[in-house]
């Protein structure tokens, strides 16, 4: 019996469907056959339930004796009742009928059954370890013993789910090694270059004048350097950084981001106009991530703005969003795809901005549940932060 289990379960699904519907198919048969038989001796019995009645001859002999059985010169029955006419037509009846309806049961039985016995568990499977790979779940196995087409689809599957897995766990020692580099290579750095300060400014005291000019040009680079360790090492802890959510009253909060865009504005000659659409008056949030998104872009929208820039806040999809536009010339082709990239900028004095700006905000909007967006308008570029509310 277990032989011919393990049979059935590694049949091909081409030849399992063929059995099913050759077996279904003989049982359609067997039941119209059998249906037109118990009809056929039902509507006999009742013809017979009526005797034949009509009027006889007899041959006789000259004494008047009979010399056979009696003959009749006519027959016919006896009339049938009005129920025992309905229901012999009714048994007519029924083979026809029936047979196109044991048909389709047994066609809809069989499909069924093909697809309880031989497709819902396989698909269960599927789908189950398709949506834990979408939500990057891949601690788990798939467990489905046929060698039919769908159990050799569920082994590539799980070959498929053991490669992501390596990958993915290749991957986070890669990214971990490398945050592990540049922490160390940032810390390592910061002693030659506190030396080198110091050098530095001893040669500035020179009393030769060339030296004082070889010094100053030194100085300046040695400051680029310290500025990129330092931008290194802000960059690995926006990286590991978490949201802490809090319920923020979104009015006085809007206002703070308003003042201190609005003197960074003011400070570069540049105009700020406030559009604000927020109608709720608390909303879950980080505001420190928020805050942080928003004079990156504020400040990067101000250095590329020729006269105006325009900051918006609305409510969608139980978040806030948070958008920057500008008036300059807007982001060229390439550098609308790279502009969030890390250490990309389209500056060729890279002295004081190494182009993480727009790479940390979208890393905390990630973080925050949310998106930036980057594109330009028919005015200039504009940038869109979003930060879902967890609530």
């Amino acid at each position: 019996m277990d032989k011919i289990k393990v049979i059935w379960r590694d049949m091909s699904l081409r030849k399992s469907i063929i059995l099913y519907i050759s077996v279904f198919a003989a049982l359609a048969v067997i039941l119209s056959t059998a249906t037109s038989a118990l009809c056929y001796h039902a509507e006999k019995k009742i013809n017979e339930s009526y005797p034949v009645v009509g009027e006889k001859f007899y041959l006789t002999n000259e004494n008047g004796e009979r010399l056979d059985e009696s003959t009749y010169l006519f027959k016919q029955k006896e009339p049938m009742s009005r129920r025992d006419e309905i229901l012999t037509s009714v048994l007519g009846f029924m083979p026809l009928a029936l047979t196109p309806v044991y048909s389709a049961v047994c066609i809809i039985a069989a499909a069924l059954l093909f697809y309880r016995n031989k497709l819902k568990k396989p698909l269960a499977e599927l789908r189950t370890a398709s949506e834990k790979i979408s939500d990057n779940d891949l601690e788990f196995a798939m467990q489905y013993d046929s060698k039919d087409e769908l159990g050799q689809l569920c082994d590539s599957f799980e070959i498929m789910r053991t490669a992501l897995a390596n990958n993915f766990s290749q991957m986070w020692r890669q990214v971990e090694e490398r945050k592990q580099l540049n922490a160390a290579f940032a810390h390592d750095l910061r002693t030659p270059l506190t030396v080198l300060k110091g050098y530095n400014e001893i040669l500035q005291a020179s009393e030769d004048i060339e030296t004082r000019e070889t010094a100053a040009t030194m100085g300046k680079h040695i400051s680029r350097m310290e500025a990129y360790v330092s931008s290194m090492s802000s960059l690995r802890r926006m990286e590991d950084a978490r949201p802490e959510y809090k319920d923020v009253f979104l009015q006085p909060f809007l206002s703070s981001l308003y003042e201190s865009a609005n003197i960074v504005c003011t400070r570069n000659g540049k105009k700020l106009l406030l559009q604000n659409e927020v109608s709720a008056s608390q909303l879950s949030l980080d505001s420190s991530f928020v805050s942080q998104v928003c004079n990156n872009v504020i400040s990067n929208g101000v250095r590329y703005a020729r006269s105006a820039v325009t900051l918006s806040f609305a409510l969608q999809d139980g978040g806030l969003l948070l958008q920057v536009s500008d008036d300059g010339k807007g982001f060229d082709k390439d550098s609308l795809h790279k502009a969030a990239d890390p250490y990309f900028t389209e500056e060729t004095d890279r002295s004081e901005h190494f182009g993480l700006g727009l790479y940390i905000c979208k890393l905390l909007c990630e973080r925050h549940g949310g998106w930036l967006k980057i594109d330009n308008t028919s005015s200039g570029a504009r940038v869109s932060a979003f930060f879902k509310s967890p609530a």
